[in-house]
């Protein structure tokens, strides 16, 4: 199955998320765990062109945090952009067309569409988002959304709060 999905170019979930827990188990540094979740996650799919976490540092306020890809933008107000969405609304964010969405923020002209999954610790607190940009259009799925983010809160579970 796992060389099905490497030859397709899709990532195959279960076996990230087994490879993730893995490397992540025991792990309580958040900034750790964000590191090491970009890193595998960014090589797992030809999709992903820009993979990284936004922390929130203040309230109302995103910065950027561990990341693969060209240069992303350093803050992010959460009234602005995509991930901005993500984090003020609590809802993923999946975006066929970055140019249909409002007030998207242009930090790769090459983004095509985008999927932002808001990530919270056991108590619920907004800790980041988890942006990835793909330079294809429509790139991403409900599938996508719903295997990254049982992921991501399987990882992000033990975690007390925010950093600031």
């Amino acid at each position: 199955m796992a060389a099905f999905a490497a030859l397709a170019g899709r990532v195959d979930y279960a076996d990230l998320s087994a490879r993730i827990n893995a490397l992540t188990h025991g792990e309580m540094d958040t900034v750790a765990l964000m590191a090491t979740v970009v890193c595998e996650m960014h090589h797992a799919d030809d999709r992903f062109d820009w993979t990284g976490f936004y922390r929130v540092v203040a309230p109302e306020l995103l910065k950027i945090g561990p990341y693969q890809g060209g240069h992303g933008c350093l803050v992010i107000p959460f009234s602005r952009g995509v991930c901005g969405a993500a984090a003020r609304t609590g809802q993923v964010q999946l975006v066929p067309d970055v140019d249909g969405f409002p007030g998207h923020i242009a930090c790769a002209s090459s983004t095509r569409s985008e999927l932002v999954l808001p990530v919270c610790n056991a108590a619920g607190q907004l800790l980041a988002v988890f942006d990835i940009d793909s330079n294809q259009p429509d790139a991403f799925d409900v599938h996508d959304a719903q295997s990254i983010g049982q992921i991501l809160a399987a990882v992000f579970a033990q975690i007390k709060g925010p950093d600031f």
